[in-house]
């Protein structure tokens, strides 16, 4: 009995010490300048954004909120679609991190910095989670064009092992 007992203190010690031994990288924090440019562009995107589908339909593209005492921006893509998708954006020191919840199950990261054009952020593959095969499909690269307050596009390239292999382009208008 006191064995089983010892077994069952034991694992959830032996997890949290696991967890408590992973490597962990202090950053610089970014900048005003740089979170300006970046995190704050896109907490500017919250709200609803439709487009118009493939078959002339106006469908709710996109719906941006801002979460975790405004540190994070939570986008989901075609909300109760059955190709729902969710992008969480945040800081990671002087840049501005994309996780890409994809439908296929993984989950791409990809990173900005502040380039020459602020109302251009141009997302660069990073790393990838839970990818089951070299060639399943992943998303690499973003490129949010904030063309207006009410006008964006995001084009969004997707690979297969090392190759591109195409990318899509959504234009999108603030829900009024």
């Amino acid at each position: 009995m006191n064995r089983t007992r010892a077994a069952l203190v034991l694992v959830p010690v032996l997890a949290l010490a696991s967890c408590a031994s992973r490597s962990h990288q202090v950053v610089k924090p970014a900048t005003d300048a740089q979170r300006a440019a970046l995190l704050d562009t896109v907490k500017s995107l919250e709200g609803t954004w439709t487009m118009v589908d493939d078959k002339g339909q106006t469908i709710t593209a996109s719906v941006f909120t801002v979460s975790s005492s405004g540190s994070v921006v939570r986008e989901v893509m075609f909300p109760g679609q059955p190709h729902e998708m969710t992008n969480v954006y945040h800081m990671d020191g002087p840049t501005l991190v994309v996780t890409h919840y994809c439908a296929v199950g993984n989950q791409p990261r990809m990173r900005a910095t502040p380039g020459p054009d602020p109302s251009v952020i141009a997302f660069e593959f990073d790393s990838v989670t839970n990818l089951t095969a070299e060639d399943q499909h992943r998303m690499g690269n973003l490129v949010l064009n904030l063309k207006d307050s009410d006008h964006v596009v995001a084009k969004w390239t997707s690979f297969v092992g090392d190759k591109t292999e195409g990318t899509v382009e959504f234009e999108m208008t603030r829900a009024r």
